[in-house]
């Protein structure tokens, strides 16, 4: 059910291992008629937008899309820019933001995990643990827990735990801060750009701890763990251990269906959205937006992610 998310992943690494922001610029274009429709922003979001203007083309062949990553801060820029027709975003709007005249449409919903290398020497006692909202807010935010042995209540110990954070504008960062009542500037670490590059920076470094959209951590097409990179356990409850209640990273879909049931907390699981500078007029986007509410729907799940309650989307159609 799960459709293959590694190949955009390596490129993606390849990219940003060869020059600073490349990832930024990676462009993938579907159609080859007159009328064009260009976004850029959210890694979070960008597979499932691949998925919907691949299977929209297959009835609207006369549309050209262009589809580009770069983070929810370059969407929302080249939106209000009008640099593309639509921004990708990963995070809710500020009220500074709506006041520049940016529109939203809420298309599906997705989640930010916290990570850690699987060679990790303290992998599976943390695994068994879980760490707590608070503990998270001390490793990323005060710096106040320093080492993995601090974490696990052994002491201060010599195993740093080494902290990844995004460099550029994210909504991925927006939302993990934003579960300890925080923002992305608050965030702490060495800053890496984007999404594959964090994950790159964890599964090479066994002590290292980061956070990444749920496609950067499962593979869209088997539902498993990708190579060498593992969820932190959040202990939802802060009883000290992940109980079966809590214990729902095993693959994609039980992870997927704990986001949908509420078990896995919001934030970090937030709603995606596409941005336009102002509400469209445009009548063939209008058109796409209607269409990804209703029978590209059924595409979400498919693609690794959660579809919005059937009362959310009506409230999106009415918005069109």
């Amino acid at each position: 059910m799960f459709k293959q998310i590694s190949t955009a992943v390596l490129l993606f690494s390849v990219f940003i291992a060869g020059c600073s922001g490349s990832a930024e610029k990676e462009k993938s274009t579907s159609g080859s008629g007159n009328v064009s429709i260009s976004f850029s922003g959210a890694f979070a979001l960008y597979p499932l937008v691949q998925t919907w203007v691949t299977e929209y083309n297959k009835i609207h062949p006369e549309i050209r899309f262009d589809v580009q990553a770069g983070g929810a801060g370059k969407g929302l820029t080249d939106c209000l820019a009008g640099a593309v027709d639509v921004g990708m975003f990963s995070r809710e709007l500020s009220d500074a933001e709506k006041e520049k005249g940016v529109w939203s449409l809420s298309v599906c919903k997705d989640a930010v995990l916290p990570t850690m290398n699987v060679k990790n020497p303290f992998y599976n006692e943390v695994q068994a643990r879980g760490v707590k909202k608070e503990e998270f807010n001390a490793i990323f935010v005060d710096n106040s827990i320093k080492t993995w042995q601090q974490l696990l209540g052994k002491g201060a110990g010599a195993d740093n735990i080494n902290v990844y954070t995004r460099a550029d504008a994210a909504g991925a960062a927006d939302s993990w801060a934003a579960f300890f009542g925080k923002k992305q500037e608050n965030l702490k670490g060495i800053g890496v750009n984007a999404d594959p590059g964090v994950a790159d920076a964890v599964r090479k470094d066994i002590k290292g701890i980061g956070y990444n959209n749920t496609l950067f951590v499962f593979d869209q097409k088997t539902g498993n763990k990708l190579p060498g990179i593992d969820v932190v356990p959040i202990d939802v409850n802060g009883n000290g251990k992940i109980d079966t209640a809590e214990n729902f990273y095993g693959n994609l879909n039980s992870f997927l269906q704990a986001v949908n049931d509420g078990k896995f907390p919001s934030p970090p699981a937030r709603n995606l959205y596409f941005l336009t500078k102002g509400k469209t007029q445009k009548k063939e986007l209008l058109d796409f937006f209607k269409w990804v509410l209703t029978d590209g729907q059924k595409f979400v799940h498919v693609a690794g992610y959660v579809p919005l309650p059937e009362n959310i989307l009506t409230e999106q159609a009415q918005k069109l």
